[in-house]
C-alpha cells in the first residue's frame, strides 16, 4: 500500500484556461505529476493514449466501474465517460509526487470530498459566459450541436465555483498561470 500523499484539483467550464494552468505549473514545479484521466471519447488533434488520456472504449470504462477501479467517475457528455483510475493516483504517491488533475466540475468536486483534507480543489473562473463560449467557439475542434450542450454545461458548472477551496479569476492568463503556481507552492509546502 502506497503512502498518502497530497492532491491538487483544478476544474473549470471547458475553456477557462485550466488545461493551460496546468501545464504551467507541470513546466514549473517538478514535484507535481498530472494524472491522466480515462475516457470512453476519441482522440482530438495530436493526443496520446497514455499521455493525454487513456483511451478506451465505453465497455471497458463500465467493466472497470462494475470492478471498482475508479475513484471517481462521470457521464460528462451524453455517451462519453470520463474517470480517474484509483492505481493513476497511487502510480503518483509510490513516486512521491504530488498529484496534479485538469478535471471538468462534478468530478473535482468528487475528488474534493473523497480526499478532504489531502487536496487543494481550486476552481479556475472565466472572465464572463461570453468570452467562454468566444473561447470555445474559437477552438473550431467542435460541431454547432457539440458548442449548444458546451455552452449549457458551462452555464450549469459556473454556480459549482464556490464550493471549491479557491476560485481562481482568469481574466488575463498569465496573471492567473503566476497566482495558481504561488498556491500550489504554498500548499505543498505545507507539512
Amino acid at each position: 500500500m502506497t503512502t498518502e500523499g497530497k492532491l491538487i484539483i483544478f476544474s473549470a467550464p471547458s475553456g477557462a484556461g485550466k488545461t493551460t494552468i496546468v501545464q504551467h505549473l507541470l513546466g514549473k514545479i517538478p514535484q507535481l505529476e498530472f494524472s491522466v484521466s480515462a475516457t470512453t471519447r476519441k482522440p482530438r488533434g495530436d493526443e496520446q493514449q497514455g499521455k493525454d488520456y487513456y483511451f478506451i472504449s465505453k465497455e471497458e470504462f463500465l467493466h472497470r466501474i462494475a470492478k471498482k477501479q475508479f475513484v471517481e467517475f462521470e457521464e460528462v457528455y451524453t455517451g462519453t465517460f470520463y474517470g480517474t483510475l484509483r492505481t493513476e493516483i497511487e502510480r503518483i504517491w509510490a513516486e512521491g509526487k504530488t498529484v496534479i488533475f485538469d478535471i471538468d466540475v462534478i468530478g473535482g468536486l468528487h475528488l474534493k470530498r473523497k480526499y478532504d483534507g489531502q487536496a487543494l480543489a481550486i476552481f479556475v473562473q472565466p472572465p464572463s459566459l461570453e468570452v467562454l463560449i468566444e473561447r470555445l467557439t474559437g477552438r473550431g475542434t467542435d460541431s454547432a450541436e457539440k458548442l449548444k450542450e458546451r455552452f449549457a454545461k458551462a452555464e450549469k458548472e459556473l454556480n459549482y465555483a464556490p464550493e471549491f477551496d479557491i476560485i481562481l479569476k482568469n481574466h488575463d492568463l498569465q496573471t492567473a498561470c503566476e497566482e495558481a503556481e504561488e498556491l500550489v507552492r504554498q500548499f505543498i509546502g505545507r507539512g
